[in-house]
């Protein structure tokens, strides 16, 4: 009789373990919180709210966007890295956070190939070289003659010491033997202020942020940074085709959350990220922003942020880059 009781008892509760909800199921049943570790106006931020948008509408729950901009994205990335890991506060990395970062701050607060969990890339964002229309330069060869003739008079900005747009320019400088000295900032949006204002000269910035600015004649682009031409600026060559062949450098967004998440959850927010981007109408939206929308699976998206990490390490060590 007591075996027979053990047996019923272990019966039913293999039966409720089988049919037990998985957290993925009700998931999300109250308002995700994204948060972006960048001020708004910037490349990252843009990338998002499109993102946090589509994903709303396809949960039936508010994506609550969170901008903890700062130390080149490391006060918002701190903040999910001790979030409870429950798929209700995610962080939109880029390049910078998850791939760069990681060599230029070895005192971080958080160790960001343990903290995060990789979810999906969103979209990659190609760089605009661009000039305050005040500058003479129309191409980036004119650009390069005009620094050599004004060494170190000239200014660039960027999204922060270590970003990808800093790193390109450094590879631009590096390449083409100019001297143009870096003013960072604390995202995309205040370089990009400046370099309207004419208190800077030049910016390496994704096309994304910068698109709008260009097509209004506020902004002159130079070339792009990837290896394609950008659909939302069409005629702009790129630095590879004009100046210095095979130039690549190019930023992107995606995905992470805290170590710890259940992985149904993130498989359902990977998958939901994935036909969210396949729809022709946000394909078409991200395209005229300039930006190239691309889900991955977790493991596609945990192999891109190795191979970027790996990269730009020893772009830095190479270039002896640090940030003060």
């Amino acid at each position: 009789m007591f075996k027979h009781r053990i047996a019923i008892t272990v019966a039913l509760a293999l039966g409720a373990i089988a049919h037990a909800p998985t957290f993925a199921q009700s998931y999300p049943s109250r308002p995700v919180t994204l948060v972006v570790p960048f001020p708004p106006g910037g490349g990252t931020d843009t990338g998002g709210r499109v993102i946090a948008e589509q994903l709303s509408k396809r949960w039936g729950q508010t994506v609550v966007v969170d901008n903890r901009g700062g130390a080149a994205g490391q006060i918002g990335a701190e903040y999910v890295a001790k979030a409870k890991p429950d798929g209700y506060t995610l962080l939109l990395g880029n390049i910078g956070t998850q791939a760069i970062n990681p060599s230029l701050y070895p005192k971080q607060n958080y160790d960001a190939g343990t903290a995060f969990v990789p979810i999906s890339l969103v979209a990659e964002l190609p760089l605009a070289m661009m000039v305050n229309p005040s500058v003479p330069a129309k191409t980036p060869a004119e650009f390069i003659a005009l620094a050599k003739s004004r060494p170190g008079q000239l200014t660039y900005s960027s999204s922060g010491a270590g970003s990808a747009p800093h790193l390109a320019a450094e590879m631009f400088k590096d390449q083409t033997g100019t001297f143009v000295l870096h003013v960072p900032y604390r995202g995309g949006g205040p370089a990009i202020a400046d370099l309207l204002a004419g208190h800077v000269q030049l910016s390496f910035l994704t096309v994304l942020e910068a698109s709008g600015n260009i097509k209004a004649g506020k902004l002159r682009a130079l070339a792009v940074t990837g290896d394609k031409r950008v659909p939302a600026l069409p005629d702009v060559p790129t630095m590879s085709e004009s100046v210095i062949p095979g130039f690549n450098a190019i930023s992107w967004i995606g995905l992470v959350a805290p170590a710890g998440t259940p992985q149904d959850i993130l498989d359902k927010i990977s998958s939901d990220d994935r036909a969210v981007l396949a729809d022709e109408a946000v394909k078409a939206r991200y395209a005229a922003l300039g930006g190239v929308p691309r889900g991955t699976t977790p493991q596609e998206f945990d192999k891109l942020i190795s191979d970027d990490r790996q990269r730009y390490a020893q772009i830095i060590r190479n270039r002896k880059i640090s940030v003060e």
